[in-house]
């Protein structure tokens, strides 16, 4: 008989209007790791806040047994002080304070009444061991990365002993290397006794991590597999309720004229004025083409975009050339008047305005084109904007939804139609699927393969080489600012993008 450490029975969560959670069933035994997937609006991070004490006791209908014992949490303390502790995608430190201070925020160690430094140190350096970070305690979490913020997170997590740690969402900023560093020390933990419960879009991370999988979709449980016993492709087809039998629906494009040429572009650091970022790089766009641009992280594929866009840089110089005029780009304005848009790759710090609606982020980039003597054309903007949410088939009650209430998918339809209000020529889309489901991804390369047929260009950079394999007729790759590859899409394969992106050079593929 399983050993759970967790279930949560016909657990219901409303809210006005709308049944976020329907009857849930989740179980987790104790000692796994358990993936809980789903697509964007499923109720996992729904869920995880009824388990966590968000959403207190009385809110909610059902049962939470955890350790044997019915729970009735009214705060996040009440769930920590069991042994639960969840780390949310937006990681939940005080920049400015120490990693000590921070893992022991809220919990600090004392000595009569006063606060015992030296015994949170040592702490601290004994939970910084177990998760690989060679650091002082008295290091500021403001001088971290985002892996290194993360491991602190999980760090704070051991030092209160937590037998179920939940992730949300954990490897989005992370690079490869610190996503396999993440995945190495939940495997120790386990190994530990320490049982995990996993929330990722990243199914490859899912199957190379998870003892289990449950799958939820529009607030129900739809089944619990354990994960030798279930392919990507049925997960797939769970999630989203339908057999996704092109992940990649890739559409044959016929490339016609050059629309942009990028010539001898060069870019440098603007904290760094002396340090080279783009080094002489040149391309031609086409129309009718998706053209991808692949490279590890810190090639230069966000900073050769960003100045030309005009968002980035200083010290440019090279030529940029649309539809055989030469332009000069200073600043975004002058891109998006000349007809380049650009798909930024963190959609809530740079792409929206989160507390404001739908009408007002589609409205956005053209401000300029809806104003009328002065005042902004509030009618056009509604019909613009009611538009836009039909044609991408944007899931919203109404244009004055507030676009932090909208799904990862619902939030880059808006960006995108923020861009397509301003007609663009040439539509930069940097990580254009980061951070949603499965499902969304399709909805935005169909959407992709629109624009082609309308004959806008498209720049695709995407992390994921899948995806760059998938949806590119032509393949840039990029290492350490330079050009170092082009590959045609029929002959392009995983291994040769890899070739490139590591230092390897035209004609010399080995």
């Amino acid at each position: 008989m399983a050993d759970y450490i967790l279930e949560m029975k016909g657990i219901t969560k409303e809210f006005p209007g709308v049944r976020a959670l329907d009857d849930v069933t989740f179980q987790v035994e104790r000692g796994e790791i358990h993936a809980l997937v789903g697509e964007n609006g499923a109720g996992k991070s729904t869920l995880m806040k009824v388990l966590s004490g968000i959403y207190q006791y009385g809110t909610y209908d059902g049962d939470i047994v955890f350790n044997g014992e019915i729970q009735k949490f009214n705060t996040i303390k009440d769930s920590e002080h069991k042994g639960i502790a969840i780390i949310y995608q937006e990681l939940a430190l005080v920049k400015q304070m120490t990693i000590a201070e921070n893992i022991y925020l809220g919990s600090e160690i004392t000595n009569r009444g006063l606060l015992n430094e030296a015994e949170s140190y040592k702490r601290t350096q004994k939970v910084l061991q177990e998760v690989h970070l060679d650091l002082s305690p008295t290091t500021k979490v403001i001088n971290l990365g985002v892996g290194m913020q993360q491991l602190v997170e999980i760090a704070k997590a051991i030092s209160k002993q937590a037998d179920l740690l939940i992730l949300d969402e954990p490897s989005a900023a992370l690079t490869e290397t610190e996503t396999d560093n993440l995945l190495e020390i939940l495997r120790e933990l386990k190994n530990k006794g320490v049982t995990c419960i996993y929330i990722s879009h990243k199914l490859g991370e899912v199957f190379n991590i998870a003892d289990s999988v449950t799958v939820l979709r529009d607030g129900k449980t739809i089944t619990t597999k354990k994960i030798d016993d279930i392919n990507e492709e049925q997960l797939i087809s769970y999630m989203v309720g339908r057999e996704l039998t092109q992940l990649f629906p890739r559409k044959p494009h016929k490339a016609g004229e050059t629309v942009m040429s990028v010539r001898n572009w060069t870019v440098y650091n603007p904290e760094l004025p002396d340090k080279k970022l783009i080094d002489n790089v040149s391309f031609d766009l086409k129309k009718g083409e998706i053209l991808g641009v692949a490279g590890l992280m810190g090639a230069g594929r966000t900073e050769l975009v960003m100045s030309m866009f005009g968002a980035y840089g200083v010290g440019i110089s090279g030529e940029m050339i649309l539809e055989g005029k030469k332009i000069t780009i200073r600043n975004p304005e002058n891109a998006i008047d000349a007809g380049i848009a650009y798909v930024s790759e963190d959609r809530k710090r740079y792409g929206l305005v989160l507390r404001q609606d739908i009408r007002f982020n589609t409205a956005l980039a053209s401000f300029k084109r809806f104003k009328k003597r002065g005042f902004l054309n509030d009618n056009e903007i509604i019909k613009q904007t009611e538009r836009y949410v039909k044609e991408l088939r944007t899931k919203t009650p109404s244009v004055e939804q507030l676009t932090k209430n909208l799904s990862g998918g619902n939030q880059q339809k808006v960006v995108l139609a923020k861009w397509l209000v301003t007609n663009p020529k040439v539509m930069i889309m940097d990580e254009p699927t980061r951070g949603i489901d499965v499902g969304a991804k399709v909805e935005i390369y169909n959407i992709m393969n629109q624009l082609i047929d309308q004959g806008v260009c498209i720049i695709m950079i995407s992390s994921e080489l899948p995806e760059i394999l998938g949806m590119s007729d032509r393949i840039l790759v990029m290492h350490q600012g330079r050009l170092t590859g082009e590959i045609d899409w029929q002959g392009a394969t995983q291994e040769k993008v890899m070739y490139y992106a590591t230092g390897g050079t035209k004609g010399n593929e080995g």
